[in-house]
This record gives structure tokens, C-alpha cells and sequence, in this order.
């Protein structure tokens, strides 16, 4: 599992784990800054879990892991994903996400395929390269459009969301052209535990908490489909285990919603845990639900930033139909579970705000 302490990654690791205890599992990581082996410390001490630091562009570190460890599946979630970063420094973004998957991808022929090209129509028994990719590729949605399937065209606005395109596209071509055998999912906005700050929902979780302003960027009516991310590592395990080898899955959570709305939601569950646990207001004296007033009133629209696509909407009739998965989870009750758990956690988040979880990784495993 490639990416394995980042947010999507630590929470499949642990979903894995315990639904398939049997299985032996590798996790590789680089520990960039959105990767946190705090989110993977209960498992670290497992005989069946094994933790590699490296990154992915490594091919040959790669190549001798798959062949070290005997790996017949590959998760691949490695990847730089913030779509402001990849504004602000493209090239990170093509190196992680198109070089190391061409990586990956060079090191599993190598492998699986013995360097060579088989019959994509019979590929090799007992192999999986499965992909995690994001809707972004296919653009922004207007208004009134239906919602993409695994058939509609690319469209990427962003860096991060053109180096995901091309990343697929790699995917798809060494199935095609080598036989590798391969899957590909693309999820909508994921959302839930151990996920870095900077993106929308834990920012506005922990600046609720901590006084701070809550940024909505423009007028707020970016639409997104919100998937928490335990349905997408259940979508995930569906496709491992009867997706059909060389397709392509998209993973939603039928649950789309403005930016507005969803802060607006999240403001609401956050003033109503407040009510509920009187000792949340001694926890975290600036946040104004801690003095009965609402946590909304720190709303802030700010400037959009280049290129923000309007709307995004994941049509997961495919899954559905051909793999009986639909996501059980309601943004509403995922939001407040989601809460919960940040109310729970907070050492972890405190630590990745603080940067003292970098110590952490220094002295458990010597590594910066």
C-alpha cells in the first residue's frame, strides 16, 4: 500500500487489516509533509504489518520490496493531492504523481511480467494493480449537467488534477499494451479521521475549535459529492476483490452538496456537541460555541483561488450495479462522526499543527 500513512492510506491500512487479518501488508511511505505514522501507531507493532520509508519514484527500491515481500497486490495511494499546492508548485505533482506511477507500474511488469508483455485478455492469476485516482480528472460540471460515469471525457483545470489524468491514462496503457493487470478507481471529496488540515473539512473542524476564521472561498456554491472515507475503503475492497481487471470504477458518496452547505452543516454539529458535553468549553476556550454563541459566526469568504472548478458529481451506477456497493454513510451522520473523532483525537491533530509528531516519527524510528 503505496501512500500508506497519508489520509486516504492510514485509513485503508486499518480497514484492511482488520477485515483481512490474514494478509501480510507493506506500507511504503515518503513522510512528506501530509504523511503521519501516528495515524498507523496502533498497528505498528503487528508481525502482519510492515512499515518501509521510502517514496515511490524509487524504482528499483520498489522493484526489490515486490520481489523481497512477494506482493501480488499493489494499492496505490501515494500521491500529492492539494489542488492550491499543486498551483503554487507544479512540479512535485508531476514528479510524485505521473513519476511514480510510471514507477510503480516498471516495477510490477518487471515483476509480475518478468519485464515482458502477456495477453491483456488472460493476465497473470493472482496479481492486482489497483489505482486510486479522484474525479477531478473530468473537470467541472455546469449546473444542470448529469453526473460523470467512468465514460466521460478528461477535462483536468488544475495541475493536481492533470497529473492524476495522466497517471490513469499510464495505468490503462500498461494494461493495454503489457497485459498488467489493473484497476482503477476515481472517489469523490473523502472525509473523516486523519486527514491533513489543509483540506476543507478538518480546517474548519480545527479553526472552529481553536477561534479562527473559517475561509469559504468565492461565494461558496462549489459543489462536491462527499464520500467518508470508510465507504471508499469499502468501495475499495469491492473492486480488489470482483471489479473486473482492466476497468474502471467511480466511488461516490451520493451526497453532493455547495461548500456553504457543508461548513454551514458543520457549524451545526460542532454548536450541538458543545451543547451536549458542557466540558468541551474548558477544552477549547476559544471557540464560540464554548460561550453559546455560533461557531457560523466565524464564516469568512475570501478570494477563489485560479481555476476552482465549479462542480464536481460521481454517477456510481456502475459499482452499484455490477458490484452491489453503494455508500450506507449520510453526510449527516458522517460529519458528526467525523466530529467526534477530531474531539477524541485531539493529541493527533494537535501534533500535525504543532509539528511535534515530526519528533515523534525521530525518535520511534530514526527517521526525519
Amino acid at each position: 500500500m503505496t501512500g500508506g500513512a497519508g489520509f486516504i492510506g492510514s485509513n485503508f491500512v486499518h480497514f484492511w487489516s482488520g477485515s483481512h487479518p490474514e494478509d501480510y501488508i507493506v506500507v511504503l511511505d515518503a513522510l512528506t509533509y501530509a504523511g503521519n505514522l501516528a495515524s498507523l501507531e496502533p498497528l505498528l507493532g503487528q508481525e502482519t504489518i510492515q512499515f518501509v520509508h521510502g517514496d515511490v519514484c524509487e524504482g528499483t527500491m520498489v522493484e526489490s520490496l515486490l520481489e523481497q515481500h512477494r506482493v501480488d497486490t499493489i494499492v496505490h495511494f501515494a500521491a500529492e493531492s492539494h489542488v492550491d499546492r499543486s498551483i503554487a508548485a507544479p512540479a512535485t505533482f508531476i514528479r510524485t504523481n505521473v513519476g511514480g506511477t510510471f514507477q510503480l507500474l516498471e516495477a510490477a511488469r518487471s515483476v509480475w511480467l518478468h519485464g515482458g508483455t502477456q495477453d491483456p485478455a488472460t493476465p497473470s492469476s493472482g496479481y492486482r494493480f489497483h489505482h486510486i485516482s479522484t474525479d477531478e480528472v473530468y473537470g467541472s460540471l455546469g449546473v444542470d449537467d448529469p453526473a460523470v460515469t467512468e465514460e466521460s471525457p478528461y477535462a483536468p483545470n488544475s495541475p493536481y488534477a492533470a497529473s492524476k489524468a495522466a497517471a490513469d491514462h499510464l495505468v490503462r496503457a500498461y494494461h493495454r499494451t503489457y497485459g498488467l493487470p489493473v484497476t482503477t478507481s476515481n472517489c469523490s471529496n473523502n472525509y473523516g479521521p486523519y486527514q491533513f488540515p489543509e483540506k476543507l473539512l478538518p480546517l474548519m473542524l480545527i479553526n472552529a475549535l481553536t477561534g479562527r476564521s473559517l475561509p469559504v472561498y468565492g461565494d461558496g456554491q462549489h459543489r462536491r459529492d462527499w464520500l467518508h472515507v470508510h465507504d471508499h475503503c469499502r468501495g475499495i475492497e469491492a473492486v480488489l476483490v470482483a471489479g473486473q481487471v482492466g476497468e474502471t470504477y467511480n466511488i461516490g458518496g451520493g451526497a453532493e452538496r455547495s461548500n456553504r452547505d457543508v461548513v454551514h452543516m458543520l457549524c451545526g454539529i460542532i454548536d450541538a456537541a458543545f451543547a451536549d458535553d458542557p466540558g468541551l468549553a474548558a477544552r477549547f476556550p476559544d471557540a464560540p460555541a464554548g460561550r453559546g454563541e455560533p461557531t457560523e459566526s466565524l464564516v469568512t469568504s475570501v478570494p477563489d483561488r485560479p481555476g476552482h472548478d465549479r462542480r464536481y458529481a460521481v454517477d456510481g451506477g456502475r459499482i452499484e450495479k455490477e458490484l452491489g456497493y453503494r455508500a450506507p454513510e449520510s453526510l449527516a451522520s458522517g460529519l458528526k462522526r467525523t466530529v467526534g473523532w477530531y474531539l477524541d483525537h485531539e493529541p493527533w491533530w494537535r501534533s500535525v499543527m504543532d509539528g511535534s509528531y515530526r519528533e515523534w516519527i525521530r525518535s520511534h524510528y530514526g527517521v526525519s
